[in-house]
């Protein structure tokens, strides 16, 4: 017999591998066929045929969120036309009660004597009695005073009342022009800075009736004059110039809320500092001055009679306090006298300055601390009225005392 051939074991494509592998071919080509029909990559199969993992999370999603602020209530602005409408309309009712002060002065000259000079500043109609209200420094000295409403129209003026310590006058005509109305009186204590600021009347004395705006630049200014402090005053950028003293600065109503009286300018015209007496002030004043001619200041008796007490000073004459006001001298029969208070008892000589001491010093009038000559006059002018008694506080030595003293008016050969 030849030889056989040798079965090895049955190849795996045989029939003969058996049932169960033609099982795993069948099986093995349906997950081929299967992703193509699905329309998949053969990538697809590996993640079928792969360990079954849980879903992948989603990625966050990132939210911009857009703060925007509900409009609120914004002013309504006008329209320039309407602006400028209510300019000429303002000026319009308001520049026929703005007049012109004219003055004659008589002054004494070495070589020629006396002779006239003429001045000229501003006013405004106050009240339909005639009283026109300007200020005291236009017409200081006045022998004759004129008052101009415009075109032909001029009468002369009478002096009712003056206050040089707050620069006012009221000046009276017998007659108003026909149609000439006083002006609205406003208020100063509400003012802001940025309002509108409108300022009439005749700079240089010859252009009548000019108007000039801007705004409230700063409130509540002190401004030393030649015979006075005037306090609260209204700083404004409108056009103030030589002759507009006494004319009315106004609000974009065209309600008074201020006179002007003065300028700041190293040249002597306008550089945008212009300074106004505050109208609450003015309606304090000219009805005093209307009624009796003149306006009555609180006078204690001790004012810039002393000196103002400084750490430095209180070392050098060794006094028991570093603040407050040591008097050295009174005004006998004053206020300040009748309640007590006591003046300088001796002097001395500190680095060749001859100092009076000894005296009373006032630390706080009514509970309120005094540490300078202008807190005193300040608090005195502004928040008192003659006739009020105060209370003042006072180092005698060591001792504190409290005297009480009641005010009276200025005398008037102490007034400017």
């Amino acid at each position: 017999m030849g030889p056989r051939l040798r079965r090895g074991p049955p190849s795996a494509l045989s029939p003969r591998a058996g049932g169960s592998r033609w099982r795993f071919i069948g099986l093995a080509a349906l997950l081929l066929m299967l992703p193509l029909v699905q329309g998949c990559s053969v990538s697809g199969l590996t993640g079928l045929l792969s360990t079954p993992t849980s879903a992948p999370t989603s990625a966050p999603q990132v939210v911009i969120v857009v703060a925007t602020p509900t409009p609120g209530s914004l002013p309504a602005f006008e329209s320039a036309d309407a602006v400028e409408a209510r300019r000429i309309a303002l000026y319009k009712r308001v520049a026929p009660a703005v007049v012109n002060v004219t003055t004659r002065v008589l002054r004494s000259d070495f070589f020629w004597g006396v002779a006239p000079e003429e001045g000229s500043g501003s006013g405004f109609v106050w009240d339909t009695a005639g009283h026109i209200v300007t200020n005291y420094h236009v017409i200081q000295g006045a022998s004759e005073i004129a008052v101009s409403f415009g075109g032909d129209v001029t009468s002369q003026a009478q002096v009712v009342g003056s206050d040089p310590i707050n620069d006012l006058a009221v000046l009276k005509v017998d007659v108003l022009p026909e149609g000439v109305l006083p002006l609205e009186v406003g208020a100063s204590a509400d003012l802001q800075v940025g309002q509108t600021a409108i300022a009439i009347g005749n700079p240089f004395g010859q252009f009548e009736r000019t108007m000039t705006d801007g705004i409230v630049s700063a409130l509540n200014r002190t401004m030393q004059t030649d015979s006075a402090v005037l306090r609260g005053v209204i700083q404004t950028d409108a056009a103030i110039n030589r002759g507009n003293s006494g004319g009315p600065l106004l609000d974009l109503r065209g309600r008074l809320i201020g006179v002007n009286t003065a300028i700041y300018s190293p040249s002597g015209t306008s550089a945008g500092v212009g300074l106004a007496i505050p109208v609450d002030k003015v309606r304090r004043v000219v009805p005093v001055l209307i009624a009796r001619g003149s306006f009555p200041h609180p006078w204690l008796g001790i004012e810039e009679l002393g000196y103002e007490i400084s750490p430095t000073l209180a070392k050098t004459l060794n006094l028991p306090v570093d603040h407050g006001l040591l008097i050295a001298r009174l005004f006998r029969d004053s206020p300040a006298d009748k309640a007590g208070l006591q003046g300088a008892q001796q002097e001395t000589i500190l680095r060749n300055r001859r100092y009076l001491i000894g005296g009373d010093i006032l630390t706080a009038v009514d509970g309120k601390a005094v540490a300078t000559w202008e807190d005193l006059s300040a608090y005195l002018e502004e928040q008192l009225d003659v006739g009020r008694s105060i209370t003042l506080t006072v180092l005698r030595g060591e001792k504190e005392l409290t005297l009480t003293a009641t005010l009276e008016d200025m005398p008037d050969s102490l007034q400017p």
